[in-house]
């Protein structure tokens, strides 16, 4: 007596709406298990496809420069929190295009409890601000850009 063939024990309906699931999501993958049966979806290599390498001079021209090689940078003196005002709410000391003086305060740093006016070494136009308010920062770290 021969044998009934085998009937597909694949769930197309589930497939697709696993693969459906993957686009609207974004997943690469999902699996699930239902009554003893394992699906796997997994998205093929080339819709994962890497992006190109960018082009070696695109990366030069994109990379900014590191703002503690500048020649007017003001780096932070202690480790501690960095504040851009006196208070909360209050006007910043300094903000981008502020004209300074050698002395003026530019943020203060807390450290130990102790609230630290950083001065600028020099006159100028700050062009950067490198921290956020109530930052840690750490000794020698890029604050602001005075040129």
């Amino acid at each position: 007596m021969a044998k009934p063939p085998k009937a597909s024990m694949v769930d197309h309906a589930l497939i697709l709406e696993l693969t459906k699931l993957l686009d609207e999501t974004g997943l690469t993958e999902i699996e699930i298990e239902q009554n003893g049966q394992r699906v796997r979806v997994a998205r093929g290599a080339v819709a994962a496809a890497p992006a190109p390498a960018p082009q070696p001079v695109a990366e030069s021209i994109a990379k900014p420069l590191d703002p503690a090689k500048h020649p007017g940078v003001v780096t932070s003196p202690m480790v501690g929190t960095a504040y851009g005002a006196a208070e909360p709410g209050a006007k910043p000391f300094v903000e981008v295009g502020s004209t300074v003086k050698a002395g003026d305060t530019l943020l203060i740093i807390e450290a130990m409890k102790t609230m630290n006016q950083i001065p600028a070494p020099r006159g100028g136009t700050i062009t950067q601000v490198l921290f956020d308010d109530g930052q840690p920062v750490e000794f020698g770290e890029p604050l602001v850009i005075i040129e």
